[in-house]
């Protein structure tokens, strides 16, 4: 299949090198120019992706017609808020016969829509031609073939179908599922509490400490999802707890790593400030506290981080905030 990859951060970039690994022509698309010509020349991604080499099968460019013209899927990869006017560049390219896959995670601030929509709305496609990517998947991990799983979502289960028959690979496990919305809000909502496992790290918890904000966080991400349509189900799968436990607890989390500077002391912009890469957690708890408030669902955690990361507040006295609420029974139709 001929496909474009929208997108050479860390995770684009492994995807691409994944596809082209499956036997597929892809061209990738770099934001940086100077990234399109490292991996042209010397099939490294160094900035996002180092010390994983590419095939040199991959080709890379800055252009958009070279990577959008005559493709049967584009694969966007872009941080939430920039998605938009990505998209927009890579409309001419979009027919009805063009399979659009979705790996990027996140909520869009101003609308306050999926992403998903965001590219149904830009690109002007049928909303069963998107499928959503998501799942525990560090691209550094993946980039060393380590054994991953993911999932593919779409509300067409044959489209998602053909979509897992392309991604999937010997250290690639896929699985479908037909709840995108579900599987997007799960790998958005993963960020914030990421962010806030981090948050407790930084502040010298431990074990207990993440493990019950964990288990909530998990409770807050199906309770806000069921509310907008989800499958409760979709939740513990691997967009879900999957994806929350990755990047909550692993070393290769940028979300967990901004959650430690910030419990260490360090303000939210100077922590934002000091790395290239995205912390996709910081504009998803916004997007997802105005949810909450719209829609009317208690979400403590979320309410907690937004307090945090936009109003100034102490992360020590927001966690004991946290512990003096009233009690309450952790099934939660008992309430």
């Amino acid at each position: 299949m001929r496909i474009g990859v929208v997108g050479a951060g860390g995770w684009g970039t492994a995807l691409a090198r994944l596809l082209v690994e499956n036997g597929h022509q892809v061209k990738i698309w770099a934001y940086e120019k100077e990234t399109a010509a490292q991996i042209n020349k010397f099939h490294y991604n160094p900035r996002f992706l180092p010390g994983v080499e590419l095939p040199s099968a991959l080709k890379a460019s800055n252009d958009p017609d070279e990577v959008g013209e005559d493709r049967e899927m584009l694969v966007f990869v872009v941080p939430s808020q920039w998605l938009r006017g990505v998209a927009s560049l890579f409309k001419p390219y979009v027919s009805s016969a063009t399979l659009v896959v979705n790996a990027g995670k996140g909520i869009e601030v101003e609308t306050l829509k999926p992403l998903s929509a965001v590219l149904e709305e830009e690109l002007g496609v049928a909303s069963g031609q998107i499928v959503a990517l998501s799942g525990p998947n560090h691209s550094e991990e993946v980039g060393k073939r380590f054994p991953s799983a993911t999932v593919v979502a779409s509300p067409d289960l044959k489209v998602a179908e053909t979509v897992q028959d392309v991604f999937i690979s010997s250290y690639f496990r896929v699985y479908t599922n037909p709840d995108r919305r579900g599987v997007e809000l799960g790998g958005a909502l993963k960020n914030v509490f990421a962010l806030a496992a981090g948050i407790c790290e930084g502040l010298g918890y431990e074990d207990n400490t993440k493990a019950a904000l964990i288990t909530r966080g998990l409770a807050e991400m199906r309770r806000l999802g069921e509310k907008m349509g989800a499958l409760p189900l979709t939740f513990s799968g691997l967009s879900g707890l999957g994806d929350l436990f990755a990047t909550a607890a692993g070393r290769h989390s940028r979300n967990a790593w901004a959650g430690r500077e910030i419990g260490r002391g360090r303000k939210v912009h100077e922590v934002l400030a000091s790395t290239a890469f995205v912390v996709e957690g910081v504009p998803t708890t916004k997007a997802a506290y105005r949810l909450g408030e719209k829609l009317g669902v208690e979400l403590p955690i979320i309410v907690v981080m937004y307090r945090v990361l936009f109003e100034g507040c102490s992360p020590q006295k927001s966690v004991e905030a946290l512990m003096s609420r009233d009690r309450r029974h952790e099934l939660e139709r008992l309430d």
